[in-house]
């Protein structure tokens, strides 16, 4: 687990500047606190950081091929390396290490780019192939390792984070108003633009194979949900056992202590009960909790912990946002308003005092079928679906138009308008809508008139609709889970867990994640997934004699945070100084009224706005960190 950055100019006469290479690798030190090393080849320059998890004394980086004609920086862990080793030795490549780094080096020599087919892993690397003068980016399957790109000056730049870039000099900082107007439905920005003009992600399961050319990402992979297996639950039920047992095994490969975040869910009690399987001694597991009762997993965590007899650390969070806030704001490079990444970085802190490498449960719910809305939404939405559509359509839509020119401005019958429209939508639609941060009609009514002018007409939701109506997909359940693994998992999940761990120093690794496991799930009926309202059937099958039946039966909970009582709270201040600041205002997106609105609102507890106002309270503090800053280099700023 590293941090890579590096250049390619486009001119072979020109020569890479080491200073600037080394500026860019300063900013990506938490990545990897372990080491560094810089290779400059001519018209290419690449640079690594290094956190030492395998093989600490023989694999350092950038890592070359026997006549050096090959150099590579690589982020991420190479699970099958063992095997991919002994099958490139039969070939004859020669190994200098011991490392899982140097099998994409021999691996690329013998296969070329369709390398990528043989890792199991998660990888974001840069290789430069000196005889064909080219450079070939690639990241892993489900996007578990970043990489960002530009060209600039003549050359294709690239870094594990957007800020590395902002270091080159003559990079101009153009905010993109669509950007903000993404962020603002999803609480990320989706792929394959970022916040700033010319600035890219490298989506995942995509590579660049660039000679001198304009770069452009090609994909590799797809996750393929044909043809449906013909399995009966027994035989399914062991399969899936054998597969997160082995990508559990795979995922112990490490030099360095490790452990587990183990949250009291299914998914990561379950990585716990694997591992013990493989790991007769010492086991570490970490856990965190909240005072409000509601959002506290600890008994669930302890349960667990106790039964599998690990050396149990547990956190009990008391946030302190103004100090936290603009440290995620700086690791995340990004506005990023999953609220979870605030425990998750605290969970993260506490680890990394213990152990180098932690496995997690993350995946479990996008493959195996966890989440509620895979059942339409919430309750009510469910009963209001089931009204005939005429009834919906021709009774209640008039009779909510009347109530809209009684009550003009009201959110609450806007509301009322939204459900009844959504209800009458397509499924498409319907199901982005689910996860829509701020709608459309709340975002109209949020921007100034300039602000709307520049973020343009166009829908947020398209992006994300477009994954749900692939055209093989015959499934509701298929398309709702290929949508969340092409969206949700890589855009907002991953990424939460890469930049909070990074932020320390922490490898994170996610069994349920393997790319065989979760070939072999999808392809499995949806009776075996979601069956009699139960949701993730099969996996709580499989967990049922490995834990307590509390915890396997009962309703998902979910990893997040009390932030709408924080923010009628401690946080109160905080919010109100952040989002109705002179500084926040100046800069012409959102309507004063409209912001006064909806901090009102939550405050007096007629609507529970708090993930919107941490969203807008993210947004603020990413400007002032990487728009109002020219000095890249001073860290994250103070509130």
């Amino acid at each position: 687990m590293c941090g890579i950055c590096g250049v390619y100019y486009f001119d072979a006469a020109r020569a890479v500047d080491a200073f600037v290479l080394q500026q860019m690798a300063s900013l990506l030190a938490h990545r990897g606190p372990d080491g560094e090393g810089l290779a400059l080849l001519g018209q290419v320059g690449l640079a690594h950081r290094r956190l030492k998890v395998i093989d600490l004394a023989t694999g350092d980086q950038p890592m070359f091929n026997e006549d050096r004609s090959i150099a590579l920086v690589f982020n991420g862990e190479i699970y099958n390396f063992r095997g991919l080793r002994r099958e490139l030795q039969s070939l004859g490549h020669v190994f200098s290490s011991r490392s899982d780094t140097e099998v994409i080096v021999h691996a690329y020599e013998e296969y070329g780019v369709r390398c990528l087919d043989r890792f199991r892993g998660m990888f974001a690397f840069a290789l430069w192939d000196g005889q064909k003068r080219a450079l070939f980016l690639a990241r892993d399957r489900v996007g578990k390792k970043p990489l960002y790109y530009c060209c600039h000056d003549g050359a294709l730049w690239f870094a594990s984070e957007l800020k590395a870039l902002l270091a080159i000099e003559g990079i101009r900082r153009r905010l993109v108003p669509q950007a903000v107007h993404h962020f603002l439905t999803y609480q990320y920005v989706p792929p394959p633009g970022t916040m700033f003009n010319g600035i890219y992600k490298l989506p995942h399961a995509h590579f660049i194979f660039c000679e001198n050319g304009e770069p452009k990402p090609q994909r590799y992979w797809h996750l393929e949900y044909k043809p449906k297996l013909d399995v009966s639950e027994s035989e399914a039920l062991k399969r899936c056992d054998a597969l997160i047992d082995e990508a559990v095994a795979l995922r112990l490969e490490s030099d360095v202590p490790l452990g587990v975040f183990l949250s009291g869910g299914i998914d990561s009690s379950l990585v716990v009960a694997m591992m013990r399987r493989h790991v007769s001694g010492p086991l570490r597991t970490f856990s965190i909790g909240f005072e409000h009762e509601r959002y506290n997993e600890l008994p669930y965590a302890r349960q667990v912990a106790q039964r599998y007899e690990t050396d149990h650390e547990e956190l009990m969070v008391r946030v302190d946002a103004a100090a936290a806030l603009p440290k995620l704001v700086w690791h995340f490079d990004e506005p990023f308003a999953d609220m979870a990444a605030l425990p998750t970085f605290y969970l993260s802190q506490m680890t990394r005092r213990y152990v180098t490498v932690a496995l997690n449960g993350d995946g479990g719910d996008e493959s195996f079928a966890g989440y509620d809305r895979y059942l339409g939404w919430f309750p009510g939405f469910r009963r209001w679906q089931r009204v005939p559509d005429p009834l919906r359509r021709y009774v209640a839509a008039p009779a909510i138009g009347g109530l809209e020119r009684l009550f003009s401005g009201s959110w609450f019958v806007r509301q009322l308008r939204y459900v009844n429209d959504t209800s009458l939508a397509d499924p498409a639609f319907r199901y982005v809508q689910m996860l829509a941060l701020f709608r459309d009609w709340m975002k109209g009514r949020l921007y100034t008139p300039e602000f709307a002018s520049a973020a343009g007409p166009a829908s947020s939701l398209e992006w994300m609709m477009e994954h749900y109506v692939r055209s093989d997909l015959e499934s509701p359940l298929d398309r709702m889970l290929n949508t969340d693994i092409m969206t949700y998992l890589p855009e907002d999940l991953l990424p939460k867990v890469d930049r909070t761990t990074m932020a320390f120093g922490l490898e994170g690794r996610s069994p349920l994640l393997d790319q065989e496991l979760m070939a072999y799930a999808a392809r499995l009926p949806d009776n075996l997934k979601v069956r009699g309202g139960t949701l993730k059937y099969l996996l709580r099958r499989i967990a049922e004699p490995l834990l307590p039946p509390e915890l396997v039966w009962r309703t998902k909970h979910g990893f997040s945070t009390p932030i709408g009582a924080w923010l009628r709270d401690g946080l109160r201040p905080l919010c109100r100084e952040t989002i109705l600041s002179e500084c926040s205002l100046s800069r012409g997106f959102f309507k004063r009224r409209e912001l006064e609105t909806l901090i009102r609102e939550h405050e007096s507890g007629l609507w529970n706005h708090g993930g919107r106002l941490w969203a807008l309270m993210s947004l603020e503090v990413w400007c002032r960190t990487f728009l109002d800053r020219q000095d890249i280099m001073s860290g994250p700023i103070s509130l």
